[in-house]
């Protein structure tokens, strides 16, 4: 499996960025997609998730961090094989290098993907 981000870069406090995770080789259908950050001298943190659950009257379900509710959105194409992260009401405190993360889910349990992250640098 390749996953691959983009959409990082420079943003203003207040701006907007949208992230995404080209995804190759892998059945999006059996993947929980997470969005991870790591600031420098901090652990990596899960910002966001996505969870397709076919077989529930909620066919997928998200959670965030406390820190980006209400800011943030992640979604996914499985037929695009992508995932995004739109970030909104930048803070300084979003800098980080962001990570896609594609967890196996039911028949691809226990199989787990790593982008090689893309930087976004939120001033002031």
């Amino acid at each position: 499996a390749q996953l691959v981000e983009s959409g990082g870069g420079l943003v203003q406090v207040g701006g907007s960025l949208r992230l995404s995770c080209a995804v190759s080789g892998i059945n999006l259908n059996f993947y929980t997609m997470k969005w991870f950050r790591q600031a420098p001298g901090k652990e990596r943190e899960l910002v966001a998730s996505h969870t397709n659950a076919p077989y529930s009257s909620v066919p997928w379900m998200t959670n965030y961090a406390d820190s980006v509710k209400g800011r943030f959105t992640i979604s996914r194409d499985n037929a695009k094989s992508t995932v995004y992260l739109q970030m909104n009401s930048l803070k300084e405190d979003d800098t980080a290098t962001y990570y896609c993360n594609a967890h196996g889910m039911r028949a691809a349990a226990g199989r787990d993907y790593w982008g090689p992250g893309t930087q976004v640098t939120v001033s002031s």
